[in-house]
């Protein structure tokens, strides 16, 4: 069910400090390029199994050239990607799926409420909401500054091992 209340309250992260940086994501997240969604993981709690994680986004991110030209918005869709990723790595570093590459395996209850403009620094929080060998699942809400863009459920499956 998809929530108006944050996940995580700011006060317990620090924007301009970030724990991990995108070396860090790289070592559990395999996107490369363009497809990179996370900029740096802002906060971690294992037992809450929650995390927060940014994207800082600019006028050269690959969508603005085409995501409507003279008002360029971060398409819905890689929001979604970016809470994927988010979970994903929170999964992979804390063995919650050990040894797998998870892919999206779907979302629930998405819904938009902002937009996301280039220069903007989208925030994501995730909370793991189930956790077994076949599937992964975590509500999410992402924020630019403080107002809520987007919330939902996204599911993460295991599409190959790591070792392959």
């Amino acid at each position: 069910m998809p929530r108006r209340e944050l996940i995580v309250d700011p006060s317990l992260y620090d924007e301009n400090e970030p724990i991990a940086k995108i070396d860090e994501i790289r070592r559990f997240n395999t996107h490369r390029f363009e497809m990179e969604q996370l900029t740096g993981i802002l906060y971690e709690n294992f037992e809450a199994k929650t995390a927060v994680g940014y994207l800082d986004t600019s006028a050269s991110s690959f969508w603005v050239r085409g995501h409507m030209p003279d008002f360029p918005l971060m398409p819905g869709v890689m929001m979604c990607e970016s809470a994927a990723q988010l979970t994903s790595f929170f999964a992979n570093k804390y063995e919650f799926m050990p040894g797998c590459i998870l892919g999206l395996g779907g979302l629930e209850s998405v819904r938009f409420r902002g937009i996301v403009r280039p220069g903007d620094r989208f925030i994501v929080q995730v909370k793991l909401v189930h956790s077994k060998k076949i599937l992964i699942a975590a509500e999410f809400v992402g924020l630019v500054g403080r107002h809520l863009v987007c919330e939902g459920i996204v599911k993460g499956v295991p599409i190959a091992d790591k070792e392959t």
